[in-house]
């Protein structure tokens, strides 16, 4: 299912300025002397290090390679490893139980928010330090080669203080998935605005094919983070991901709930009773099949449906989330994974120095292989010539990459804004939940949550 990852050849100044939740590095004296302080640890003593990552579509492979490369660079680590695809499930009573892994590959916006509820709860470990930490095995510093931007969101920063507790893994763009032969074949246009989406749904009805599926409703974070940027701008989406009075009631927000209300009356009949974890890739099929035309979804879908079968002359095509006006902004949400360290980890030290090995030329060449690409400087000549048309869509198609997601709250019980935005897609696609009633669930949501912001 989703792996989860970020952005592509967009030059540093752009990404950094679209980036949400952006600190002034310059304006932090704590975060700044944190990293110009950060020393290299070499380890004397033997250490056994516990790391547990989620085993996505880039397989489990790639980490036992990592595990036997970092082990032959250090001779003093151990590394016992954890994969599993229900990782939460695996580790969460673990953990309850005082056994914490030392380091975790588990991104955010997953179902069970187990990555959420660590940062509402400050259950992680400070990692701001390693990036002023040379990268294992180089002379070079952690926070040198990556990619500008990617520490400076509300994902890797939750507090907004200019702090790193998550840092950033496997990356790609993300947008809307169809078949390039389909289109080729029957002389259709891509859509650039939300009219030209719409009337291409009537369009393709004649010949009973949907407009419109998704895998789950998961995949609804980068669509709605991307018509949120196209609506508003990445003030307006800062606004709303920091519960700012009246930004879920502004027209901006309107906007965005009222198009998608629309899309579900193009939306595969089938779509909802396999929107599960069990049934998702029945809706992907359907691109394969030319039953639908569009899906959200990210570079890893080629891999993941590599052996499907499909339409003759299929070729995977993506393209930006289409402008609200003529002439407008088209956005590709940018996305990224993480990987963190616990507060109740038991080895701190040794765990910040194989997060910097992430980083290096090794491991990169090893997560590449599957697939995977590093928000590492020079990325782009890691990802294989199938994926670089995705990787280029922001300087091909020209549009702009958005990203950040939810800030921190104090918990409040009962109180998800993720799970009022995104648990009741299905609902809203089946006709169930009006586009007023949704917006007004997220509106009352962010404004219980807006007094409890962690600062």
């Amino acid at each position: 299912m989703k792996k989860r990852a970020l952005l592509g050849l967009v030059s540093a100044f752009t990404l950094g300025l679209y980036a949400c939740g952006t600190n002034d590095a310059g304006s932090d004296g704590a975060a700044e002397k944190t990293v110009e302080q950060a020393e290299d640890v070499e380890l004397q003593e033997e250490v056994t290090l516990k790391v547990a990552a989620l085993e996505s579509g880039y397989g489990a492979d790639m980490w036992q390679e990592i595990k036997e490369a970092y082990e032959a660079a250090n001779e003093n680590v151990t590394i016992e490893l954890e994969l599993a695809a229900n990782l939460e499930e695996i580790i969460r009573p673990n953990m309850q139980a005082g056994d914490y892994p030392d380091v975790v590959l588990l991104g955010t916006g997953r179902e069970d928010a187990l990555t959420e509820t660590l940062v509402r709860e400050k259950g992680l470990e400070n990692l701001t330090e390693t990036l002023g930490m040379s990268v294992y095995g180089e002379d070079g510093k952690v926070g040198e080669k990556l990619m500008e931007g990617f520490t400076d969101t509300l994902v890797t920063n939750p507090y907004g203080d200019g702090e790193t507790f998550l840092m950033p893994m496997f990356y790609t763009p993300t947008g809307l998935f169809y078949n390039e032969g389909l289109f080729e074949e029957k002389g259709w246009d891509l859509p650039e605005t939300w009219d030209d989406m719409l009337a291409l749904g009537e369009q393709a009805a004649e010949e009973d094919i949907s407009l419109f599926t998704y895998p789950t409703t998961g995949y609804f974070d980068t669509i709605m983070g991307s018509m949120l940027y196209a609506s508003g701008g990445p003030e307006f989406f800062e606004s709303a991901m920091t519960y700012e009075e009246g930004a879920w009631e502004s027209e901006e927000a309107t906007r965005v709930f009222e198009t998608l209300e629309k899309l579900g009356e193009y939306t595969h009949p089938d779509t909802v009773a396999n929107a599960n974890p069990q049934d998702f890739t029945q809706n992907q099929q359907l691109i394969l099949d030319n039953k639908a035309l569009f899906m959200p979804n990210g570079t890893w879908i080629v891999e993941e449906m590599a052996d499907a079968p499909r339409a003759d002359n299929f070729k995977w095509g993506m393209m930006s989330i289409p402008s609200f006006e003529e002439g407008g902004d088209r956005y590709a949400f940018t996305f990224f994974e993480q990987i963190w360290v616990p507060e109740q980890a038991q080895e701190k030290e040794a765990a910040k120095q194989f997060i910097t090995y992430m980083y290096s030329d090794e491991a990169a060449g090893i997560f590449a292989g599957s697939g995977a690409i590093q928000p590492i400087q020079d990325s782009i000549n890691l990802v294989s010539e199938d994926n670089k048309k995705f990787y280029s869509i922001y300087d091909e198609e020209g549009a702009l990459p958005a990203m950040g997601g939810f800030a921190a709250t104090n918990p409040v019980p009962g109180v998800s804004i993720a799970d009022e935005l995104y648990q009741q897609v299905d609902s809203v696609m089946a006709g169930e939940v009006t586009a007023k009633e949704w917006q007004a669930s997220v509106s009352e949501a962010a404004n219980k949550l807006r007094p409890e912001l962690q600062q």
